[in-house]
Formats: structure tokens, sequence, C-alpha cells
């Protein structure tokens, strides 16, 4: 089954999908990873339900010393070729100390931003791409991976170790022309890619599909607009698929048909 990235601009509403996709796939008896790799980002694994691991997977490697030590020895020489911080895995071989896991979800932290002056993200990024590399998922196997806002795991190459691609889009005009950029990016990766309208009501739904649809962009899915939903998470409370009205398992289904 799939590795998927979920992107989309700020407070589009990728946190609210991936929770939404990981409870369906639960219920369907299957096994889901949530990767957050955004590294600011607090409070997914309260919306999934799971929980912080122990460590962030940057901490389990020893820390941005270690990983920055590592690849600035790489970048001496051929650095794609030389830096190795993984090996194949599959999601039941992953540990403990950086996954947390609640029935068949699991969640995990690639890293985030503790400190003023700390640096930036870029090992964050390197430790993602090569993390998705060799994950191995099996029949009945998904992972989830939430991003930073924008397009930047593009440029980092993030999107090399994912099947497909998911763009969340609110009811804004720069969702919907960042969902044109995000479509260029995926095709000059080779990946499938669609799009989610999300906090959506019957007018602006309208708008939406229109302005997408003259794009040549396919939606795989809508997720109306719910106070429910919006009480809920301003709480900091686990969501739920009761929360809306529409169907996630459609969602599910056009992936699994791609």
């Amino acid at each position: 089954m799939p590795k998927m990235i979920i992107c989309g601009r700020g407070g589009c509403g990728k946190s609210t999908l991936i929770t939404l996709m990981a409870q369906k796939i639960d219920e369907q008896g299957k096994k889901v990873l949530i990767v957050d790799s955004d590294e600011s980002n607090l409070g997914l694994s309260t919306m999934v339900g799971t929980g912080p691991a122990e460590k962030t997977l940057m901490d389990y490697l020893g820390g941005r010393p270690v990983v920055m030590g590592k690849l600035m020895a790489a970048m001496r020489t051929n650095w794609e070729e030389k830096l190795e911080l993984f090996q194949e895995s599959s999601l039941n071989e992953l540990s403990s100390e950086f996954v947390s896991w609640n029935g068949n979800k699991g969640f995990m932290q690639i890293g985030k931003i503790e400190h003023s002056h700390e640096g930036c993200a870029c090992p964050m990024g390197v430790i993602a791409k090569d993390f998705l590399n060799h994950v191995i998922v099996d029949k009945n196997e998904w992972v989830l991976v939430d991003t930073e806002a924008g397009v930047e795991h593009f440029g980092r190459g993030i999107v090399e170790g994912v099947d497909s691609v998911i763009m969340v889009i609110d009811p804004s005009n720069d969702a919907v022309l960042l969902s044109e950029k995000v479509s260029e990016l995926s095709k000059e990766a080779g990946k499938p890619f669609g799009v989610v309208l999300n906090r959506v009501d019957d007018e602006t739904r309208s708008i939406l599909e229109d302005a997408i649809s003259e794009k040549n962009i396919p939606i795989i899915g809508v997720i109306p607009y719910s106070k429910t939903m919006a009480r809920e998470n301003l709480k900091g409370n686990r969501l739920d698929n009761n929360m809306i009205e529409g169907d996630i398992g459609e969602i599910i289904t056009s992936v699994e048909s791609k």
C-alpha cells in the first residue's frame, strides 16, 4: 500500500486530513504510520490520539550535532551515496523509542526546532527523505506524511520516497494558485497527484471545484466545514470521522485505485 505526502498551505487542514484518513484506515483493519515531518507543528499526536513517542527520529539518531556531523562528512565526497542513516525496515521493525503505537496507528516525529538560533531544518529534511526511502510497507499498510506548509519538501527531495501526493485546499485563492504549482512539481517528480477540498460549504465548494477543474487537477475528496470539528480542535481534543458529513473512505478508495 502507499506511502504518501499530504501537503498544502499553512492552516489548510493537512493534519486534519491525516487524522481522519488514519482513523478510517485503522477501522478497515489496516496498519498506518503517521510521520510528522513538520518541524514546528505540535498538535498532531493529540489529534491522532496516539501521544508522542519517547524521542523524535533525529534524537534517536543522536541529535542535531551527530546528524550534522554525518552530513558534513558525506558532503566532502559523493554525499548521496555515502550518507547512511537507515537500513531497509518494515513498520514492525521500527523502534518503539521513536514510534508510538495505539492499535494499528503509529505516530512518529522527524524532529522539531527546540531552541533559538539552533539552525535550519535542513537536517530534518535529509532524515525524512532517507527514512521514507528505506521504510518498507506491505499489503494493508500505509504511511501518511504530514509536511510543513508550502512546497519546500519538493525542493528537499522528500517526495522521492513516496508513491503519491495529496494537497489539501481550503477556501482561499492562495490555495488554488498553489495547487497548480504542486501539480507541476508532482508531475516532474513522477508522482500521482490529487486534491482534497477542506472546510467547504455548498457555495465555496462550487467555486473551488470550478477553479480546480479549469486547471485539470483531479479532486479526490471533499471535507465539509464542521463546527464540531473546529470546536474540538480548538480545545485540543482528538478528532473523529463522526464529526463530519463527508466520506473519508472515498479518499482511501481513490488512492488505492491509482
